[in-house]
Formats: structure tokens, C-alpha cells, sequence
């Protein structure tokens, strides 16, 4: 047989004997086919067994990927985020339409082949997945891209409804992010070719007007404007899904970030919130929502809606499930178990990242950021989060209460030195997300995704010629191209800043649902204590001013929240009791609402410089961004303008303490409003709160100024910013003395029962606190308010509630104090002789003695040249002391309940208004003085921190504020409510010992007792800041008191 031509030499094998002959292959090529030919045809057919799978971008260009045929969607998933090079790619989705036309998600972990049918001819979409409700939580400027881009084929497929107005306003800044400044003849023929809105041809000329005002704006600030303006629409995020309710009537599901929304037609109608929620579950096309027992309350706890389909039904259940994980959920739950033998129900979870997880992969610099081509725009090129042009939280927003206010135009040069070269990011992670910062990067010139994606597959980390050095693209100002404008210095208010026809109405929706950026509790508000670290900060940590901008951030959050208490919450009660005198609402709201409207517009151009700051520092640049003087400045002058709105603020809290005495009706909704979890604090306390913000800024400005060398370039303007808040204080200060004082007054006169006009003029408020009483039956609990005129005492009232009755009333004119410790045999005692009483009484240490002993006498000496103000003690035969002996009022009698009283402790009492400082002194047995009060409202501290319990292992994220002698635990900052406090009179606070065995760094402890926390701060500064603060409202360690859980 002749040669066979292809044949191949056959290696020999251990059972091949030696000398034999070596046998020829067995060939399977055709007489006369060649080996390359053979070769060239297999790969052809390897090529036909790969699928062309079409993806639209939400650009509009279409990208094909080569996928095998048995692989699942997650492969087809990694490969879009890796040629799109896309960070923050969990937001994102592949959506196909079945053969009902309906919109799909690609599933993750089935093969995609099972999923859409004739994928040949099928082509996927990119898409948005995921809402946050705040833009600030993007963290990538081009996933802010993305999501405009998102919001610009809602507008357009009409998903996203609103007015004419709101539509011209978003397209106006769409047309900014892509063609640039306004030019009318490029507008028009733009406008002609490209096709925004359905009508557009109607709102052209509004669209040119708002387009014109826009001038200066960059592609980054035109992103943040749309994604800010659309956030606060109803419809931002809504995906309609068609069923009907038992009724038959037809309605609309949509899901949220919040939970599960009802629509009837495209007016919502109802909302389930996720923490009302027990259970989702379908059944063929019956959707169940199974609620918790307190929540429905009398009525039915499964609520039941009808699809069209069991498909339909099951697709609105998964996405339902994977909205739940994403913003709820720490991280993604473990699959289950498959079953031996038989499964009921769904296997389906959600796969991908939760949207803390994404967070903390970003911020611990989880890949390295890359310049993005931007289509249509004049700025062909952006570096991500090398400027931190947007901030990451802005101003959440609640209930229908408030009028939108578009955020300040953004502040920046964004010039920036490169520091390294382009470097590609790897895939992305979905198992791991603790890689470590990487260093950030240069920008590049623009090319389309598939060259991106090339080079990115060229470039290897360790190739010689990614590491060429070289000057970079753009010398002048890296992430701008040279004909786009700069932006000025100083910060521009948007045209649309406070303009009533830009303002959008929040729905219901908005309320109470931030997405949990640091999840602390689970879903239900249990605690997890598993989380361990919080993400470094990128800013140096030598930098004290950082630190120091960052404390007016975070108090100017909880301040703002704290407004909102009075121009949210409480206008919406009296509102919709009409409870109020119209008179009294225009008073009171005409007084808060522009201070409240002010400090919105200063918290955003805070955030915007903070995060501008955070981006000059990750880029070890020491731009102008790195200052915050003269944001301060320029916003310390506006204040001025305020002074006589604050100079008001007694006079609106005497009358509406007026209306409320006279109106039982807005008497009853004062207090069912102080029953509130959002009235964390009385009422009136926030009525203080704006003169008292001032204070902080003077304390905050002068440790800017102390910090400072005098040749900083901030020191100027800290100090002109400084002397302006100095005036306006210098000219409240009898203000603020005077609304403190009537504030203490009147949060006494509702916890007092039995005692009438406590509120007078000449009246001062010194000291309150517990001391025990010498009676007959021994020594009896007792609580004591000590005032300018008068001293009364008291005891606890009914078991469960927060009232004390008066016992007592002993005029300061003719009183004497002496010690009386060689008389009785009890520590700590000292006698009151008045005029028509003499008691003994006892503090529970020396010092609580010393302090009681010191005010009363000097409040005797001053009563002496004051005026003889009456107290009525209606009803009362105990304060009636002419008609009894000296002996007989002082050993009263003591009934079995104010015995059962005298021992209870905050535990007993309901969760609400435990945490006041009569009801703590009374629990602690301590007290505390107006200069205690003053020395509080200059100790006010909000930030992060992580919490641990001393028998827990795990580490817990939240977001602390400290006021009133006591600490608040949220969720977020975004949070309308605590979820917890610990009021901290008679704790200690110190530095961890070895014993604690707690080896981290920034750590402080805080003790009462047995009761044990350790707080870890983010900085040495903020670590400084927090044992400062807590160390001057705590008492000392000598005192006791009763056991204190958490409220």
C-alpha cells in the first residue's frame, strides 16, 4: 500500500517491544486532503458550534459576543461587564422579550439557551436592574452615565411619566451631557436627527430655554442633574406589571428598592413596605403577600393578586426576590439544599452581589478605574472617580412635604496630575470583594468598546509597553478634552435652585425607605454582628482639616433631619387633623421653612466638596479642592440674613405652647406626635435646634482656625467665616439662653402632673435630679427640680408612663442648707429647713452632694432681692404646709405603687421618651444642672462608628448620633428614625485594656456598671472627637444607678 499522505508518527509507549516495527497511524483524512485543509475545516466547524449572541447597549450600538451553546447567563453577563469595563455592574441586567413580548432578565445561573427562544435571532438589552433612590450611591462616574443614558429610553418609551415641564428640563440636560454649551442653530439640528421625548416637537422651546441656562455644566454635573431630578419622580424605577386584585379589577404591581407597590393605572395606591412583609409566594397566577400579624392588624394578613399567566406571575415574584436580597440583605442568601427525593416550591435566589457589597468593593478599590468613551459628546473622555465630582449621599427626601430644589451646579477645575499609567481591570469578582485600593489612573483617548476591550486583552498589567513612560494625553486639565469648558471656582446655583416651576412633588413612595448602605440590622430589625471592618478611608489621615469638614458633613445630616421633624412630620399631622390655628402655622412654618430650605442648599455644596476632596486625595493631588473655607464663608454670610427669622423662634414657642392649652384637639396631636419614633426627642427641643446649629458652626470654624498656619490658603477664609458666625451668635445669645430656658420649662410642665403656670418670666431653670427622701419607712425615692424661686419634688407616677407627681413645693426665700452626716446615720445627707418644712435628704455620692449643696445655696442668695413668684398646686393637701407640722409633711406617707415606683428603672418603661434626662436621672440616681444642658448643645457628634458588645465577636456599622446626653443608634444617615438609644449620664468612657481583649486600633470604651460597648472610630481625629464629647457629658464613676439596657 502506498504512502498515505497526512499519515503522523505515533510515540512510542512502555508496551511497545524494542526492534519491532513502529505501526502507522490510522488516518481519517480523504485521499488527497492536506493537514492544513483538515485543520482549517474543523475550526470552521468548532465556529458553528459557538452562538452570536446581539446585545444593544443603552447607547444604541449593538455588541456581539461569542458564547458556547450549554453555558449559563452568567458567562454572557461577565463578558458585557468585561468589554464595557463596567465597576458597578450589579445595578445592571440583560433583558429579552418572550414570546409574549414581554420584558425577561436573563437569569444567571440557567443556560441561556433555555432562556430565549431562537437566540439567533434574539437581541438582548442592556438595562438598568436595580434603582438606588439616591444617585449620590453611585459611587462610578460612568455608571451615573449608564443610568442617564437609562433614563433617557425611559423618557423616550414613555416608562418614565411626567409633566411637559420636568420632561424639557431632563432633555435639557441630556442635550448639555451631549453636545455641549447652547448653541441654538447646533441645538435645533440636533433636536431634528435625534428624538428624546414622544412629542417633542411641543416642548422644543422650553427644552432651548432650560438648555441655554446650562452653560458651563459638565457631562458628569448634566448626568447628576438628570438622575437627581428623575429620582424624585413616581415613577423613577417603575416597571408596570399587569394582574388584578380580588375584585377583578385590573391593577398595575411594581417593585422597589421600598418594596412591593399597587397602581391603579399610574396613580399609586398602596405600598408594602419590605419590613411589613412576612412572606411573597405564588401559586399559578395567584401572587400572595403574607404580612406580619401587628401590621394588618384586624383585617386579612394574605393579600392575593391574579396574573394573566403562571409565567408572568413567577417572573414578578423572582424580581421581587432579587429587589428584596439586593437592597436589604447584608449579603446574598445560600442556596438550599436540594431535596433526595422531592422539591416543592422555587429553588430561584439571587446570585449577584447586594448593593453593600458593591458599595464596599468600590470603595476598597475593588478594580481600577478607566477613562469611557462618552457617544455625541464634545468631552470624548472621562476619568472615573479620579475627581469625585458628585457626592456619594445626598439629601434624602420624605413624604410629599417638601418641594424639590435642584442641588448646586458643582464646583470644580477637575484638573488632576496622572500618577500612573493605564493599566486594564481584570473580570470582576463575584465571589470576593476585598481586593485592595489600587492606585488610580491616567486617561486615554477615546475608542469604542471592542477596541477598549482589545487593549484591555494587549495591555497586560506586566507588559513592557503598558508601562512606557510618557506624557500623558492632556497635560492641562486630565478628564476634559481642550474645547470643553471649564467650570468656574466658586459654586453655581442651579437656574432651577428655588424655583417653583422646577418643583417636583415627592408621592408617598419616597418615605422612610433608604436602601442600606451599611446594613446593621437585618430586615426584620435584628441586629447582625457579623460585619467586621469598614472600608479605609481613601483621604489621608494627617489631614485634621479633612476630618474636621467631614464632622460639619455629618451634624449637618442630622441637623437637616432633625428640621425635618417640624416642616415634614409634624406639618403633615396638623395638617391632616387641621389641628392648628392658621394664624400659628403661618408663624411657625414661615419661620422654619426658608432656614430648613438654606441648610438643604449648604448640606449639597458640603457633600460636593467633600467628595471633590476625597477625589483630590485619592489622586495625591493637593488641589483646590482640598479646602472648605470658602464654602463656609460665603454661607456664613447668608446667614445673617436669618436673624430675625431665629429671633422669633421664642415667640413661636411660647404660642404654640398657648395653642395647645387652649385647643384639645391640637393637644391631642402634640402628643400622639411626641409618640412618634421620629419624635425621638420633645418636640420643642428641635424648635431650638437652629440657634444651636449656629453655636456648632462657631466651635467647628474656630478648630479650622486653630489647625490652620496662618499662610494656608484656607486659614483666610475660615477666619472671615469665623468672625461673621460670631456676630450672628454674639447676637442670639440672649436668645438662645432664653429659648433654652423656656423649653426646659415647658417639657416640664408636660411631665409634671399637679402643678400649674410653671412657666413665668422671671423663672430659671438650675438643676434637676434624684435624691432620696428621709421618711418614716426610710430613705424614699425622690425627684427633685431645683428653680430660681422655688424647689419641688416628686415621684414617679403611673408604672409604664413618663409623668411625675408633684409631692411637694419649697419656697427659696428663707430656706437653709447645712450638712447633716454627724446627725443621721446615712452617707451623702444634708437638711432643707424652709420656712414651713424641714426635710433631710441624700444624694447617692459625695459629689452629687457637693453640686446639689452649691446650687441650692446659691439660688437661696439670689432668691433673697428676687420677686415672690406663686406656684399652684391644684388639689394638692400635701403642699398646703401652714395647716401641718413640720413633722407631719416631712414624713409623709409612702402608698405600695410609689414604693413599686421608687425602684423601677428604664426597662419598666415604655421604649418612648425613656431616654430623657428626668427619666434617666431618676433611674440612675444622679442629676443634672442648666450648665450641664448648655455644655451639651456644644457636644453634639454624628458620623459612623462600629459597635460591639463585650460578649459579641462581630462588628456592627452604624450611623451614631450623639445629643441630649445620649446616643442614637440608625441604620443610615438616611434613616427617619433610631432604632435604639443609650443615654450615657453615669457611663464612663475610656481606652480599651488588655483584659477587653480588643485589638484594634481607634477604639473607646463605655461602661455603667456591667453594661459594657466598645465604638471603633474611622480616624485618630474622629476617635478624639467622640471620647471628647461623650467625656463631657458622662458623669463621673462614683455615681450609681440602676442597671440601663438600650431603650
Amino acid at each position: 500500500m502506498g504512502e498515505i499522505e497526512g499519515t503522523y508518527r505515533v510515540l512510542q509507549t512502555p508496551g511497545i517491544r524494542l526492534g519491532t516495527q513502529t505501526p502507522a497511524g490510522v488516518s481519517t483524512l480523504e485521499p488527497g486532503q492536506s493537514l492544513s485543509a483538515a485543520t482549517a475545516w474543523t475550526s470552521a466547524r468548532m465556529q458553528e458550534k459557538h452562538l452570536h449572541v446581539r446585545v444593544k447597549l443603552l447607547d444604541n450600538t449593538v455588541e456581539i459576543f461569542d458564547i458556547e451553546p450549554k453555558c449559563d447567563g452568567q458567562t454572557l453577563l461577565t463578558q458585557v461587564w468585561k468589554r464595557l469595563n463596567l465597576i458597578e455592574c450589579d445595578y445592571f441586567g440583560l433583558e429579552f422579550q418572550n414570546s409574549q413580548s414581554y420584558w425577561i432578565w436573563l437569569e444567571p445561573m440557567k443556560p441561556v439557551i433555555r432562556q430565549v427562544r431562537k437566540l439567533k435571532n434574539a437581541v438582548l438589552r442592556l438595562a438598568v436592574k436595580f434603582f438606588p433612590p439616591d444617585p449620590g450611591q453611585l459611587q462610578e462616574e460612568y455608571t451615573r452615565y449608564l443610568f442617564a443614558l437609562q433614563l433617557k429610553r425611559d423618557l423616550l418609551e414613555e416608562r418614565l411619566t411626567c409633566t411637559d415641564t420636568t420632561a424639557a428640563l431632563l432633555t435639557s440636560h441630556l442635550l448639555q451631557s451631549e453636545i455641549g454649551d447652547y448653541d441654538e442653530t447646533l441645538d435645533r439640528e440636533h433636536l431634528k436627527v435625534n428624538e428624546y421625548l414622544p412629542s417633542q416637537e411641543r416642548s422644543l422651546e422650553k427644552i432651548l430655554e432650560f438648555h441655554r441656562k446650562h452653560t458651563g455644566q459638565t457631562p458628569a454635573e448634566s448626568d447628576f442633574q438628570v438622575l437627581e431630578i428623575a429620582r424624585k419622580l413616581e415613577m423613577y424605577g417603575i416597571r408596570f406589571h399587569t394582574a388584578s386584585d380580588r375584585e377583578g379589577a385590573k391593577i398595575n404591581l411594581a417593585v422597589s428598592h421600598m418594596g412591593v407597590l399597587v397602581f391603579q393605572s399610574a396613580t399609586k395606591i398602596n405600598t408594602f413596605n419590605w419590613s411589613r412583609v412576612r412572606k411573597l409566594s405564588f401559586k399559578r397566577k395567584r401572587f400572595l403577600i403574607k404580612l406580619h400579624p401587628e401590621v394588618h392588624g384586624p383585617y386579612q394578613d394574605t393579600l392575593e393578586f391574579l396574573f394573566g399567566s403562571r409565567d408572568e406571575c413567577k417572573n414578578f415574584w423572582k424580581i421581587c426576590v432579587e429587589y428584596h436580597t439586593f437592597f436589604r440583605l447584608f449579603d446574598q442568601p445560600k442556596p438550599k439544599a436540594k431535596a433526595v427525593f422531592f422539591s416543592r416550591g422555587s429553588s430561584f435566589r439571587y446570585s449577584g452581589r447586594t448593593q453593600k457589597q458593591l458599595v464596599d468593593y468600590v470603595k476598597d478599590g475593588g478594580m481600577r478605574r478607566i477613562p469611557y468613551e462618552r457617544r455625541h459628546s464634545k468631552t470624548r473622555m472621562s476619568i472615573r472617580a479620579l475627581t469625585a465630582d458628585l457626592p456619594r449621599q445626598s439629601v434624602s427626601f420624605t413624604e410629599g412635604m417638601r418641594t424639590s430644589a435642584s442641588p448646586s451646579s458643582i464646583n470644580a477645575s477637575f484638573c488632576s496630575v496622572p500618577t500612573s499609567p493605564l493599566a486594564p481591570p481584570g473580570p470582576p469578582d463575584f465571589k470576593d470583594s476585598s481586593s485592595s485600593l489600587t492606585e488610580p489612573q491616567a486617561p486615554d483617548v477615546k475608542r469604542p468598546a471592542a477596541e477598549r476591550s482589545s487593549r484591555a486583552a494587549v495591555e497586560a498589567p506586566d507588559s513592557r509597553q503598558a508601562q512606557a513612560p510618557g506624557p500623558a494625553a492632556l497635560q492641562p486639565c486630565q478628564g476634559l478634552s481642550k474645547e470643553s469648558p471649564q467650570p468656574s471656582s466658586s459654586t453655581r446655583k442651579s437656574p432651577m435652585s428655588l424655583s417653583p416651576a422646577f418643583q417636583v412633588t415627592l408621592g408617598p413612595a419616597e418615605q422612610g425607605s433608604s436602601p442600606l448602605l451599611s446594613p446593621a440590622l437585618s430586615e426584620v430589625g435584628g441586629a447582625k454582628t457579623d460585619y467586621e471592618e469598614e472600608p479605609k478611608h481613601k483621604c489621608t489621615a494627617a489631614d485634621e482639616a479633612y476630618f474636621i469638614a467631614k464632622e460639619i458633613l455629618a451634624t449637618e445630616r442630622t441637623y437637616l433631619k432633625d428640621l425635618e421633624v417640624i416642616t415634614v412630620w409634624f406639618r403633615s399631622a396638623v395638617v391632616k387633623e387641621d389641628a392648628m390655628p392658621a394664624d400659628l402655622m403661618t408663624l411657625l412654618f414661615s419661620n422654619i421653612d426658608p432656614i430648613y430650605e438654606f441648610h438643604r442648599g449648604f448640606l449639597h455644596e458640603v457633600e460636593q466638596r467633600l467628595a471633590l476632596w476625597e477625589g483630590s486625595s485619592n489622586a495625591h493631588a493637593t488641589g483646590s479642592h482640598q479646602r472648605i473655607g470658602d464654602v463656609l464663608l460665603r454661607n456664613m454670610h447668608q446667614l445673617k440674613e436669618f436673624t430675625s427669622f431665629f429671633q422669633r423662634h421664642d415667640e413661636v414657642l411660647t404660642e404654640l405652647e398657648k395653642a395647645t392649652k387652649h385647643s384639645k384637639k391640637l393637644e391631642t396631636v402634640y402628643k400622639e406626635f411626641e409618640l412618634q419614633k421620629v419624635c425621638y426627642l420633645p418636640l420643642n427641643t428641635f424648635l431650638l435646634k437652629p440657634i444651636q446649629r449656629l453655636v456648632h458652626y462657631r466651635l467647628l470654624l474656630s478648630r479650622l482656625c486653630g489647625h490652620y498656619t496662618p499662610g494656608h490658603r484656607d486659614y483666610a477664609d475660615c477666619c472671615d467665616a469665623l468672625k461673621a458666625i460670631t456676630e450672628v451668635t454674639s447676637t442670639l445669645q440672649h436668645s438662645l439662653v432664653r429659648l433654652e430656658n423656656l423649653q426646659k420649662l415647658t417639657e416640664l410642665q408636660r411631665d409634671l402632673v399637679g402643678v400649674e403656670n410653671l412657666i413665668t418670666p422671671s423663672r430659671e431653670f438650675i438643676r434637676e435630679g434624684c435624691l432620696h427622701k428621709l421618711t418614716r419607712k426610710g430613705l424614699q425615692q425622690r425627684m427633685f427640680f431645683l428653680f430660681s424661686d422655688v424647689l419641688l419634688y416628686t415621684s414617679k407616677g403611673v408604672s409604664g408612663t413618663s409623668h411625675f407627681r408633684i409631692r411637694g413645693l419649697l419656697p427659696l426665700r428663707g430656706m437653709l442648707v447645712e450638712e447633716s452626716d454627724s446627725q443621721w446615720s446615712v452617707p451623702h445627707c444634708f437638711t432643707i429647713y424652709a420656712a414651713q418644712k424641714t426635710m433631710v435628704v441624700a444624694a447617692s455620692t459625695r459629689l452629687e452632694k457637693e453640686k446639689w449643696m452649691r446650687d441650692l445655696n446659691t439660688a437661696i442668695e439670689a432668691a433673697k432681692n428676687g420677686s415672690d413668684t406663686s406656684l399652684a398646686l391644684p388639689g394638692s393637701t400635701v403642699c398646703t404646709p401652714p395647716h401641718r407640722s413640720s413633722d407631719e409633711v416631712s414624713l409623709e406617707q409612702e402608698s405600695e405603687e410609689d414604693v413599686r415606683n421608687a425602684h423601677s428603672s428604664l426597662e419598666g418603661q415604655g421604649q418612648h421618651r425613656a431616654n430623657t434626662t428626668v427619666n434617666v436621672c431618676w433611674c440612675r440616681n444622679t442629676s443634672v444642672s442648666r450648665a450641664d444642658h448648655v455644655a451639651a448643645v456644644e457636644n453634639q457628634l454624628s458620623g459612623y462608628l462600629l459597635r460591639k458588645f463585650k460578649n459579641s465577636n462581630g462588628w456592627q456599622k452604624l450611623w451614631v448620633v450623639f445629643t441630649n446626653f445620649c446616643l442614637f443608634f440608625y441604620k443610615t444617615h438616611q434613616d427617619d428614625y433610631p432604632l435604639a438609644s443609650l443615654p450615657l449620664l453615669g457611663y464612663s468612657v475610656s481606652v480599651p485594656r488588655a483584659a477587653d481583649g480588643i485589638h484594634k486600633e481607634h477604639v473607646f470604651k463605655l461602661q455603667f456598671k456591667s453594661h459594657i460597648y466598645f465604638f471603633r472610630a474611622e480616624s485618630k481625629y474622629t476617635f478624639g472627637r467622640w471620647m471628647e464629647v461623650i467625656d463631657r457629658a458622662s458623669s463621673s464613676p462614683g455615681r450609681a444607678g440602676a442597671p440601663e439596657e438600650e431603650a
